[in-house]
């Protein structure tokens, strides 16, 4: 680790918006984790695990296009404030829901999930997209991005294991309202952050219908875009909904507690912390798509060997290990859509992104723990691994065939230079 892994924190609006998020993300993984305790425990069903997974992701999904249409025409600063003054309101009331209406638990959870799903298809694309606004100098967007991904990964990697020790000592009530009480300090923080005038200025001079078509367009005309969305979409729906069935290692496989899924979540988040402090540190001019496709063999690698060892210890670090090549998986992903889409479509481009991963992770979740009901947990993992495996080996194809066809133009472009100057 070097001075430059710190770099974009130069900037005082990220400074803050990093420091809001960090606190506001202890608490959706505390409740996150709460959640799929609550809802295994008092189901003991894989596929209500899905379910509970599906609504609160899908509704993102429906709603993400037009989010990011509304990033790209108006102004993203006062979005962002607004769907995280309603997450908050959501939060409240899940906590107040749950408190009266215990017998209806599962459900109060699953339909307030699906809620902040629909509101989370407007924050996601102006949360994004605006980070880049946030960060004056744009040679250091790769570093702000991966810094972001280290925010949400320690605090994946503190969350759970509070959730777990709140679960055993206290209640998931406790666990809710923590969320709740969690998004104070990152409202506070986003009302301090200044933008320039010329960053938000609202844009809406075009049609819906047009936006739509421009930023399809634009993504297929573009290879590097589109080979990513793909890469990302077919990753979310067979590989990445493994974390659905955490609980289920947890309580059946290693006759645990909430503290044991606490801690494999933790550990999870472990994993990829080191693998996100370890994006920031790359140098400028690093191969992303290398080390992309690098971590995913690592990826697939650690959730083999995880899915057979009954070894609790040594799961664990299999996991983290897994976990380690899973966050370029998003990460990078993200990296690449950021630094090659230009402002006009960047809030369309990443909600088209962001729609792809939120409507393949609730189908994946469903799909993934409906198999696991019929070939075991175990065998569901080991199945994901290979196909990761197979992926990675792709989609390394692919990136050598795109550079092949790179240093082809380049050739070619140098010889027309030759004869134009000839001539």
């Amino acid at each position: 680790m070097n001075f430059t892994t710190f770099s974009s924190f130069k900037n005082r609006n990220f400074r803050l918006f990093f420091m809001g998020q960090s606190i506001s993300l202890l608490g959706t993984w505390m409740q996150k984790t709460a959640v799929s305790w609550v809802v295994y425990s008092l189901t003991q069903s894989k596929f209500m695990l899905g379910v509970s997974v599906f609504a609160s992701l899908f509704p993102t999904a429906l709603v993400s296009l037009y989010g990011g249409i509304i990033a790209d025409r108006y102004n993203r600063y006062k979005i962002l404030l607004s769907t995280q003054i309603l997450s908050f309101l959501q939060a409240v009331l899940l906590t107040l829901a749950i408190v009266f209406y215990k017998q209806d638990t599962v459900w109060v959870i699953i339909i307030l999930s699906a809620v902040l799903g629909f509101i989370n298809g407007f924050d996601v694309p102006a949360r994004q997209s605006l980070i880049r606004e946030l960060v004056t100098d744009k040679n250091n967007l790769p570093n702000a991005l991966a810094l972001n991904s280290s925010m949400v990964n320690l605090s994946k990697l503190i969350g759970p294991a509070i959730a777990g020790f709140v679960l055993e000592k206290y209640s998931y009530q406790v666990c809710f309202g923590s969320n709740a009480i969690s998004f104070i300090p990152v409202i506070i923080s986003l009302l301090l952050i200044k933008l320039p005038i010329t960053e938000i200025r609202p844009k809406t001079e075009k049609n819906l219908k047009k936006e739509f078509t421009e930023a399809f367009v634009y993504i297929k005309n573009t290879p590097v875009i589109s080979s990513i969305i793909i890469f990302t979409g077919i990753m979310s729906l067979l590989v990445l909904p493994f974390t659905t069935l955490t609980p289920v290692f947890a309580k059946d496989i290693f006759n645990g507690s909430a503290s044991t899924l606490g801690i494999i979540d933790g550990v999870i988040g472990f994993g990829a912390f080191i693998s996100a402090l370890f994006l920031a540190s790359l140098k400028q001019g690093t191969d992303l798509n290398k080390i992309l496709a690098i971590s995913t063999v690592i990826f697939a690698i650690g959730l083999i060997l995880f899915s057979q060892t009954a070894i609790y210890p040594l799961a664990l670090v299999f996991i983290s290990i897994g976990a380690f090549g899973m966050m370029p998986i998003r990460t990078i992903s993200n990296t690449i859509v950021q630094i090659n889409v230009p402002n006009q479509f960047r809030g369309r481009v990443i909600s088209i992104y962001f729609m792809v991963l939120t409507t393949m992770l609730p189908i994946g979740s469903l799909i993934i723990s409906t198999i696991s009901h019929f070939i075991g947990v175990r065998t569901t993992v080991l199945f994901e691994g290979f196909i990761a495996l197979i992926i990675a080996v792709f989609y390394g194809r692919y990136l050598k065939k795109e550079k092949l066809k790179k240093e082809q133009r380049i050739l070619l472009d140098q010889l027309s230079e030759e004869e134009l100057i000839q001539a």
